[in-house]
């Protein structure tokens, strides 16, 4: 009589038309959630301003083309999905996401979107957090009319996450304009407290749909980014690091929080401040010539409005740090996840992505 993990192998031949080996390892399902950074291609699908569609976007990507990543090359899910020795998971979105690549996973990301609700109004259409929980439940109920509950029940459990929310609710809402609604309502101590209460909501809720090992980036250096930098005296820019230095440390203390009252590490808190903060403060040092201007983009420090087919460009995108006014080239990207897998405490609190790998494949 065939063994139930045999019957879940045929089930899968079956199912996806696929040979898989008697007892072969296939790479851990990976989900991605959260904003621009970490979106590879959502809003692609979506009426919104908040789009990378068009070149030069993509422009050292193995395509060459624009994939609806906010980066010149691959961002920091693709990395993360080789250094898992998988294909990077496709956005929610996208048509082509059905039958054995949903066993890979899914990337419900969109740019644009923070932690609360009202921040990114301004680009229309973008899937909001709470949205993108939704479109997670659905996934499963998808999955498991193809390979029952109980098998996209450990799919998920044993899958990696990774959640990147926060900057957008700064730079897209408290800051966006002077005296926005939120900085009438709440002094910057006390909009940080009501981040932190959403975040930890957020949180909740994907532990409650499955997640047990999920990487959670904290803001990266907001006052250091082209945009700000072109568009902000010292005194903005000096707001954007406090609000990023109130941010992330409350950030990490709710994820020891979750993980007490859990019993378990569920939550592992990325410093991608401290990670950026190396390579913006001390660029040279990790084969960049410039730390402030971006790659692509126009005005001061090529920090203000698109990076369009009429940017300037740079020639050599490993030169710099950011690709286009907010966010990181591919090398950039690649120190980040090089911090992710290996980097101390400092980096990623309680471990890294190395040890939790060789801890889940020991149990």
């Amino acid at each position: 009589m065939a063994s139930n993990s045999s019957l879940v192998i045929l089930s899968l031949v079956v199912v996806f038309g696929v040979i898989v080996h008697r007892g072969e390892a296939r790479p851990r399902a990976f989900f991605v959630f959260g904003d621009s950074l970490v979106d590879s291609g959502n809003n692609n699908y979506l009426l919104t301003t908040a789009r990378a569609d068009s070149p030069p976007y993509g422009i050292d990507h193995p395509t060459h083309k624009p994939t609806g990543r906010f980066s010149n090359g691959f961002n920091i899910p693709d990395l993360i999905s080789q250094k898992l020795g998988a294909e990077s998971p496709l956005p929610y979105l996208s048509p082509e996401l059905t039958g054995e690549k949903l066993l890979i996973g899914a990337n419900f990301a969109s740019a644009g979107v923070g932690i609360l609700n009202d921040t990114g109004a301004q680009f229309l259409n973008v899937i909001r957090m709470y949205k993108q929980l939704e479109y997670f439940k659905r996934y499963q109920n998808r999955m498991s009319a193809i390979i029952g509950a109980s098998k996209t029940k450990s799919v998920v459990n044993q899958a990696l996450v990774l959640i990147s929310a926060g900057g957008n609710d700064f730079v897209n809402n408290y800051y966006l304009i002077p005296n926005s609604t939120r900085s009438q309502q709440y002094p910057l101590p006390q909009y940080v407290k009501l981040l932190i209460s959403e975040y930890q909501k957020l949180l909740q809720k994907l532990y409650d749909l499955g997640a047990r090992r999920v990487i959670v980036t904290g803001t990266g250096p907001m006052g250091c980014a082209p945009a700000e930098l072109a568009q902000r005296k010292r005194k903005g820019t000096n707001e954007l690091q406090l609000a990023a230095a109130l941010f992330n440390p409350q950030l990490q203390q709710i994820l020891l929080q979750l993980n007490n009252k859990i019993g378990t590490h569920v939550f592992i808190a990325a410093n991608t401040a401290k990670m950026h903060n190396n390579f913006v403060s001390n660029p040279t040092s990790f084969g960049f010539k410039t730390s402030k201007i971006a790659c692509c983009g126009q005005g001061p420090y090529n920090g203000l409005g698109l990076c369009t087919p009429f940017s300037n460009l740079c020639p050599d995108r490993n030169l710099n740090a950011f690709w286009d006014a907010f966010h990181p080239t591919e090398k950039a990207n690649r120190l980040i996840v090089e911090e992710i897998m290996s980097g101390s405490k400092t980096y990623m609190n309680p471990m890294n992505l190395s040890t939790i790998m060789a801890l889940d494949s020991s149990t």
